[in-house]
C-alpha cells in the first residue's frame, strides 16, 4: 500500500490538439490498489478513446470541474507542462497549492516556460519534469521521454509528407520517371531512428546525422546515408550516451557541414536533444533559405526549444516557401499508442518516488535528482537554471 493515504488528481489536458491523459483504467486501478484515492476530470479520457465510465470500474471518482481536482489532489498527474486555462480563464499553476506535488512533461529549459517554472516555484509546488529520467537500466519502464520520442518521429514524418509538395517514393509515370525525394533526419535518437525507418518505408532517399558513434551505426543499419559531422567523440557523447553540449564553435562546424545536403533535402526531422539543457540550432535562417520551395521541416525538438531558427512553438508557419511545424504534442496524434504508453511511465515514476503514503525526495537517488525542477519555492533544475541565465544574457546584449 506505498500510496495509501494520497489523493492522485489527473485533470483534463488543455493544450490544444492534446488528447492523451496521464492515466488509463489499467494504471488506475494499480493506484487505487497500492492505497490512493485516484480523482479524473471528467471526460479526460475520450480522446484516447478511455470513458469516463471505464474509470469508475477501476476505482477512480470522476470530478466535472477542475479546480477541484488541484483542491484536492496530493499529486497531480499531467502529460504536458501547465497552460492558460480557457475554460476557467485561469492558469493551470494558479490552481495548485503550496507542496502539491506535480508529475510531467514540464520541459523547464525550453524559454517559452520560463515564467511558468518560476510561477511553480512561486507557488511552493514540488515538480518534477519526465524529460529529465536519466538513461539508466533502472529507469527505463519510466522513461516517458524515449516513448513519446518514438511516436514523434514516426508522426514527424507523415506530417511532413503530408505538406510535401511532391511525392515521397520514386514514382513511374506517363511521362517519365519522379526522382524520390531526400529526407534529412538530424539526430539519431529514438526519435530520428524511427523518423528514418518511416521514411524508408516511403520511399525516400535518406539521411542521417548524428555527433554520436553509435547513433550514427544505427541510423545506417536502417539504411541511411551518413553525413559526417566531423565531431570528436570525446566531445560529442556525455552521461548515459545521450549527445553532449557542444562549444558555439563546435555546433558553428556542425552547421556548415550540414549546409550542402540541407540544400537539397525537401523534409527536414529535427530531433536534437541534449538532456535537461535547451535543444541547440542546428538549422538557422540562412540555410533554410538554401531549400527547395515547397519542402517541408519537422522541429521534434521545440518542446526544448527546437533545432530551426525559425520555428515557433505550437505553430506551422511558412518562411522562404517552407513550412516548418513547431507542434509541440506530435505524439497527442496518436493518442492510443502514446497514452498506453505514458500512462505506465508516469506511473512506475510515482511508486518510486512515494514510499509509505509519503513523497520521498532522495537527491540520492539519480533519478530523482535528475528530474526535480522546483522546491521550497525555488527553482533547483541546473539547466534551467543555466537556460534562464543564458535568455537573460541575450536579452540584455540586445538592448545595450
Amino acid at each position: 500500500m506505498e500510496l495509501k493515504g494520497l489523493t492522485i488528481g489527473i485533470p483534463k489536458e488543455i493544450m490544444q490538439g492534446e488528447r492523451r491523459i496521464a492515466a488509463i483504467p489499467e494504471t488506475v486501478m494499480k493506484m487505487v490498489n497500492d492505497g490512493a484515492e485516484v480523482l479524473i476530470q471528467a471526460g479526460a479520457g475520450t480522446g484516447s478513446f478511455y470513458q469516463d465510465a471505464e474509470y469508475v470500474g477501476a476505482g477512480a471518482k470522476i470530478i466535472d470541474k477542475a479546480q477541484e481536482i488541484f483542491n484536492r489532489a496530493d499529486i497531480i498527474l499531467k502529460v504536458k507542462e501547465p497552460q492558460f486555462n480557457q475554460d476557467v480563464e485561469k492558469h493551470e499553476v494558479e490552481m495548485m497549492k503550496q507542496d502539491q506535488v506535480l508529475i510531467s512533461f514540464i520541459h523547464p529549459a525550453s524559454p517559452s516556460n520560463h515564467n511558468m517554472v518560476q510561477n511553480l516555484a512561486n507557488k511552493g509546488v514540488i515538480s518534477f519534469t519526465l524529460d529529465g529520467i536519466p538513461r539508466i537500466s533502472r529507469a527505463q519502464a519510466m522513461d516517458a521521454l524515449t516513448s513519446m520520442s518514438a511516436v514523434a518521429g514516426y508522426k514527424g514524418v507523415l506530417l511532413a509528407a503530408n505538406r510535401l509538395s511532391k511525392f515521397m517514393p520514386m514514382t513511374g509515370t506517363a511521362v517519365g520517371m519522379i526522382k524520390p525525394s531526400t529526407v534529412l533526419v538530424v539526430g539519431s535518437g529514438v526519435a530520428g531512428l524511427q523518423s528514418i525507418a518511416t521514411a524508408k518505408r516511403l520511399g525516400a532517399v535518406v539521411y542521417a546525422a548524428d555527433i554520436r558513434p553509435d547513433a550514427r551505426e544505427q541510423a545506417k543499419s536502417l539504411g541511411a546515408k551518413i553525413v559526417d559531422l566531423g565531431i570528436p567523440d570525446e566531445i560529442a557523447i556525455g552521461k548515459g550516451g545521450y549527445a553532449q553540449k557542444l562549444s558555439e564553435e563546435w555546433l558553428a562546424k556542425e552547421r556548415e557541414t550540414l549546409k550542402d545536403v540541407v540544400a537539397k533535402s525537401d523534409i527536414i526531422i529535427l530531433s536534437a536533444l541534449i538532456p535537461n539543457r535547451m535543444a541547440p540550432i542546428l538549422l538557422t535562417d540562412e540555410m533554410l533559405k538554401s531549400m527547395p520551395a515547397g519542402s517541408a521541416v519537422v522541429d521534434i525538438s521545440i518542446d526544448q526549444g527546437g533545432n530551426c531558427e525559425a520555428t515557433e512553438p505550437g505553430k506551422v508557419v511558412e518562411k522562404y516557401q517552407v513550412s516548418i511545424d513547431g507542434t509541440k504534442n506530435i505524439p497527442g496524434m496518436v493518442p492510443t499508442s502514446s497514452t498506453w504508453m505514458f500512462a505506465h511511465n508516469i506511473y512506475n515514476y510515482l511508486v518510486n518516488l512515494v514510499k509509505d503514503g509519503q513523497v520521498q525526495i532522495n537527491m540520492d537517488d539519480e533519478i530523482i535528482a535528475e528530474t526535480i525542477v522546483t522546491r521550497d519555492g525555488s527553482i533547483v533544475h541546473p539547466g534551467t537554471l543555466e537556460a534562464m541565465n543564458s535568455n537573460l544574457m541575450h536579452n540584455s546584449c540586445r538592448v545595450s
